[in-house]
């Protein structure tokens, strides 16, 4: 604290003295105030001392005094016109420089200084003149005022401008003699009084100088502020390049440019794939250093282009056709060079504009989709969009747009596949899977969908829609006397950040009257990896209010044992690819009868799903296994298919729950 106290008042003793080192925008303000305030103080110099010359000739005219000319021009004349000559020059050079004409501020400092010591000159002379009349010494006072008061000084620097011309003046006047009393010095009041003004000036020009720098470390905080949101409306804060905003603007542009060679002309798409594990390994530091880094290789492989950064570690470049490759080539070999211990791989999506196309998004976009195609193929790094892609992207292009009036018009169909009992062989569950049954393309299985969803962050719409979906065939089922068996629900991991996907099922299931225990909600195992608080709270909260929680895949990852340590499950999904060597791998089963096992040790239901064949469902159910899902008993189709199926005796739904139903 005392070290703190030191150092401000050191600042404050530095700052009343003027004393402080200045940054070049506060000087250049300082050096604006004094050339507009320059050119004020001229004029009035300049018109006095006109009045002053002309008075004096009139004078000397009306009286017939011409004959005393020179005695008048040595004594009068010639002071005035000195300081006319310099009000000129500094009136001159100040409006040039107002007026952007000139430049040379050392040029000014020096007119400003000798204008401002023939000011003060000036008064001293005229006012000596007029103390041995017996007048006033108003002249010396209004230079004096003039001087250190119209124009904004350093205090140090007014005091000394201020102690100086006082002591000469009134030395001088010491060693005169008074015209009223005929005494040689000053009189008591005459030093009282140029003490006073002496002491006013001085304090004037301080407070002067603490406005004038105030008012200009404020317009340099706003000038700061206005620089930075200029420069972050052009430029990626982190890397230095432009960003997208900028892009966008200039690219549309040169697309619409009648001289542009659109022949020529292609937009890339950069990926440092991996990234996201790099960051992981060496922290967010060394990953910005990276991206600054990435950033400009790309900026100096491309010369005369547009580059910006376009999210996270994607970038883009608006450039020629002809040598594109080669140099993003070279560029994933500067990239290749940078890694450690993590593998860095540049891919290179490109897309070349048609001749009426301008709109650098789309152009983008489609670059994008082309370097998403070859991310994790390690032999390719580079990747044109064509006509392959332009189905694709038509198609992912038309699901995003679709997916709300796909909802809305009912187009989003809930399909169900059944959960046996491998103790009865009836249906003692359903798992609720999404079909899209499209007027322009027909039944969109999932893997048509799902992931486009997602990636543009419109999944959730999605899931609330089966929610809402299954909780109405519930109550319709109930309502026609149907018996009705719970129903599982797949959630994406970015329901859980998108909306409150918890208080959306549960707001279903209140407003159809739905059990909490007939709607299970099925997390897949990879999905834990990603956000663990989030997807902990989100589980905790969904056991609390009732509905059971199931691990879906399990064994598809590399952290089975360990999200069975760190969640707590009602059902553990065993994954179908356990399944896919029953007959030829001995050890298939050996593992899978530990699994169970071990479900029944932390107490939960197991589930096998993937089970086509009889002999699969007979081993299950010779293990203990509680439930098996697969094509042996139903592909998934909707309710009323599974329904028929019961009723011709393929089926049987379980009557346990047909009790419970409200």
């Amino acid at each position: 604290m005392a070290k703190f106290n030191a150092q401000t008042l050191k600042k404050s003793i530095l700052r009343g003295l003027g004393l402080e080192k200045h940054s070049k925008y506060v000087s250049d303000y300082f050096y604006d105030a004094n050339m507009k305030a320059s050119i004020y103080m001229s004029i009035v110099v300049i018109v006095l001392e006109v009045w002053m010359l002309v008075r004096t000739t009139v004078t000397l005219i009306r009286k017939d005094m011409m004959d005393k000319f020179g005695l008048y021009f040595e004594k009068y004349y010639i002071n005035y016109i000195i300081l006319l000559t310099a009000g000129v020059v500094m009136f001159v050079f100040a409006l040039r420089y107002v007026l952007g004409k000139t430049e040379r501020k050392w040029l000014g400092i020096l007119i400003k200084w000798a204008f401002s010591a023939i000011c003060i000159y000036f008064g001293i002379k005229i006012s000596m003149q007029d103390y041995q009349k017996g007048e006033q010494i108003l002249t010396f006072l209004t230079m004096e005022l003039f001087v250190v008061c119209l124009l904004t000084w350093r205090p140090w620097v007014g005091f000394s401008i201020l102690t100086s011309s006082y002591l000469i003046f009134f030395t001088i006047l010491s060693r005169m003699e008074a015209h009223n009393t005929g005494e040689v010095g000053l009189t008591l009041a005459t030093q009282i009084n140029g003490f006073t003004m002496w002491l006013s000036t001085l304090l004037f020009c301080i407070s002067n100088y603490n406005k004038t720098l105030s008012q200009a470390l404020k317009d340099e905080s706003l000038e700061e502020v206005n620089s930075h949101l200029s420069r972050i409306s052009v430029e990626d804060e982190l890397t230095g390049i432009h960003n997208m905003l900028y892009f966008r603007s200039e690219a549309e542009k040169l697309l619409n440019y009648v001289t542009t060679d659109k022949d020529n002309v292609v937009f890339l798409f950069f990926d440092i794939e991996n990234f996201k594990s790099y960051n992981e390994k060496y922290g967010f530091h060394k990953g910005n250093e990276l991206l600054k880094q990435a950033a400009h290789m790309i900026v100096d492989a491309y010369p005369n282009s547009l580059v910006s950064r376009f999210s996270d570690d994607h970038f883009v470049v608006l450039t020629h056709k002809e040598g594109c490759k080669e140099a993003a080539e070279k560029l994933s070999e500067q990239i290749n060079a940078l890694q450690n211990e993590v593998h860095l791989q540049l891919k290179c999506g490109a897309y070349q504009p048609t001749a009426d196309e301008s709109d650098p998004s789309l152009a983008c976009d489609r670059a994008r989709f082309a370097c998403n195609t070859i991310k994790k193929h390690f032999d390719n790094f580079f990747r044109y969009y064509d006509k392959t892609l332009e189905d694709k992207f038509q198609m992912k292009q038309y699901i995003v747009n679709s997916i709300d009036n796909a909802i809305a018009n009912g187009h989003i169909k809930v399909y169900y596949q059944p959960v046996v009992s491998t103790r009865t062989g009836e249906i003692v569950g359903l798992e609720a899977l999404a079909r899209w049954i499209d007027p322009r393309y027909g039944i969109l299985p999932p893997g048509a969908f799902i992931e486009i969803l997602e990636e543009y962050r419109q999944i959730h719409k999605l899931d609330i829609c089966m929610i809402e979906s299954v909780c109405r065939d519930y109550r319709e089922a109930v309502e026609k006397g149907e018996v009705f068996v719970p129903v599982s629900l797949n959630f994406s991991r970015l329901d859980f950040e998108l909306c409150d996907i918890v208080g959306e099922l549960d707001k279903r299931a209140v407003k159809y009257k739905v059990p909490r225990d007939f709607l299970d909600v099925e997390i897949t195992e990879s999905v834990l990896n990603d956000q663990h608080d989030l997807l902990q709270r989100a589980m905790s909260r969904l056991r609390e209010l009732g509905y059971k929680v199931w691990l879906d895949d399990f064994g598809c990852g590399y952290s089975s044992m360990n999200v069975l340590k760190d969640y707590s499950f009602d059902v553990l999904k065993i994954d179908m690819n356990f399944l896919s060597g029953f007959d030829e791998n001995p050890k298939t089963k050996l593992i899978i009868n530990n699994i169970v096992a071990l479900t029944k040790e932390i107490d939960m239901v197991s589930l096998t799903e993937g089970v086509e064949t009889r002999e699969q469902f007979e081993f299950l159910a010779s293990i203990n296994c509680d439930r098996a899902q697969g094509f042996l008993f139903s592909k998934p189709v909707p309710l009323e298919k599974l329904r028929e199926r019961a009723a011709e005796g393929e089926l049987k739904f379980s009557e346990e729950f047909r009790s419970v139903q409200v």
